[in-house]
């Protein structure tokens, strides 16, 4: 590096280091946010980028950023911290990159705009803000998730692509997929590949070739390995902010409903449905033959030694997890979708037809309720689900109230209806009066919510929420 060139680098980290102060002055409750990341300079490199552990930047580049307007390199710093904390550079190289990037930018500068700080405010600001309002009108929430399926919904023109990206991008994504794995398309294994490509020229380099390939694949792990663990970092991070904004920051908390949203967005837990079912399901034997518990030795053993006579024949029955008794109750209410409603019972039904989900024979009941019980549906085969999925019809649309359902549960166990109820899954817009009591089995609300909104269960239920895609 030329002296000039240590120059530079050395007058655009002092840029960094006072646009990083002013922003720890300004935003106490973002401190180890701002904080995290190391500094990088790379003469031969276009703007600026994160990857969740380091900022990359061209020491010119962030000197003509000062150089037009010293808030603006405190808005890239920012902007860049924000990615971070949103998680934007965890993502799979299969997504529609500019889309993805695009939605990203959007979500980080309305976050930034919101935040009203003069130390950031640019001559950009108010188109951005032109532009949000109309996106605003479009989707629900301002966040990146949902900006991306809207331009993939449309299919966002080229042409728009650039001249949103004009006026919304300010720094460079390529760190975010570099890293990336999962199929295959970091840097280490591409060059693998072109080693290997001319190593196959030579007759003798298989043994050098096939070391070169593990050690590739090693190498591939161990950065997805460091990339989970900064991942983590980052989670801890946005949900001590979420906690700060929601109990000390008031002032801040005023200012920042778009920063909130985002946190409670990559926040919230995420939850495999299929996984979840499992939970009310119970062990029980099935007959089937169990391979897991089959002794090959024996049998080929009895095989060799008696010719056609093994010594012990495979296991005709298996210990499997299955549902036998449960309930499924739907709030009919008149908020409810019953298209969404429809959907939840298809894919609920879908899981549980599985052979190993599902006893031979069941109880299950499924009751519609709005404020009083509407229905109640006992099925007791695969059959007779097929039969109510294809005739079902919502009955009710009232207003919503939980506790007769439970009381109406009660009732049955009490009548001897209910052997061994594991649990009940009550799916809800959310909004309801909830029974003050435990009841004896497992309950878990399923909420189906196209936003971000924190809706809360009593403390003995379990609180699960699906988009609609996600159903």
């Amino acid at each position: 590096m030329t002296q000039e060139e240590n120059k530079i680098d050395s007058l655009a980290q002092e840029v960094l280091r006072i646009s990083r102060n002013n922003l720890i002055i300004n935003l106490r409750f973002m401190d180890r946010a701002i904080s995290m990341l190391e500094l990088e300079g790379i003469h031969n490199f276009d703007k600026c980028t994160v990857d969740g552990k380091t900022i990359y930047y061209n020491p010119t580049f962030i000197l003509k950023c000062f150089s037009n307007d010293k808030k603006q390199a405190v808005r890239l710093y920012l902007h860049m911290i924000l990615h971070c904390v949103y998680h934007h550079f965890w993502i799979s190289t299969q997504v529609n990159q500019d889309y993805w990037n695009l939605a990203c930018d959007i979500a980080v500068e309305n976050s930034i705009n919101d935040m009203n700080l003069d130390i950031v405010r640019t001559d950009a600001e108010e188109e951005q803000k032109k532009e949000i309002a109309y996106l605003k009108t479009k989707v629900k929430y301002i966040t990146a998730d949902l900006l991306y399926k809207y331009f993939i919904k449309i299919h966002l023109k080229q042409n728009e692509y650039h001249r949103l990206n004009k006026i919304f991008a300010s720094d460079n994504h390529m760190a975010w997929y570099v890293h990336d794995l999962k199929q295959g398309k970091n840097g280490s294994q591409s060059n693998g590949k072109q080693q290997n490509k001319n190593q196959n020229q030579q007759s003798d380099s298989n043994q050098k070739k096939e070391s070169e390939e593990n050690a590739s694949q090693q190498s591939d792990v161990d950065v997805l390995r460091e990339l989970k663990k900064i991942v983590k970092k980052w989670q801890d991070i946005s949900r001590q902010m979420k906690m700060d904004l929601e109990t000390f920051s008031k002032r801040q908390r005023s200012q920042a409903g778009s920063l909130e949203q985002n946190l409670m967005a990559v926040t919230r837990e995420k939850y495999d449905y299929t996984e979840f079912l499992k939970k009310f399901s119970v062990m029980g034997e099935r007959m089937k033959i169990n391979d897991d518990e089959f002794d090959y030795i024996f049998y080929t053993y009895g095989l060799s030694r008696y010719k056609n006579m093994p010594l012990i024949e495979p296991l005709e029955y298996k210990d499997v997890k299955h549902v036998k008794e449960f309930v499924i109750a739907i709030d009919t209410s008149g908020s409810t979708s019953n298209s969404l409603v429809q959907k939840f019972l298809t894919k609920t039904y879908n899981i549980l037809k599985n052979e190993e989900s599902f006893a031979s024979r069941f109880n299950l009941h499924i009751i519609q309720c709005d404020a009083e019980i509407q229905e109640d549906v006992k099925i007791c085969t695969q059959e007779d689900f097929d039969h109510y999925i294809e005739t079902m019809k919502i009955r009710g649309l009232g207003g919503t109230d939980f506790r007769p359902v439970f009381s109406y549960v009660d009732e049955l166990m009490k009548n001897k209806e209910f052997v061994n109820l594991k649990g009940l899954i009550y799916f809800t817009d959310g909004y309801g009066t909830f029974p003050v009591r435990q009841p004896a089995y497992h309950t878990a609300f399923v909420y189906i919510d196209d936003g971000y909104n924190n809706l809360s269960v009593p403390p003995w239920a379990i609180k699960l929420i699906l988009q609609p895609d996600e159903i």
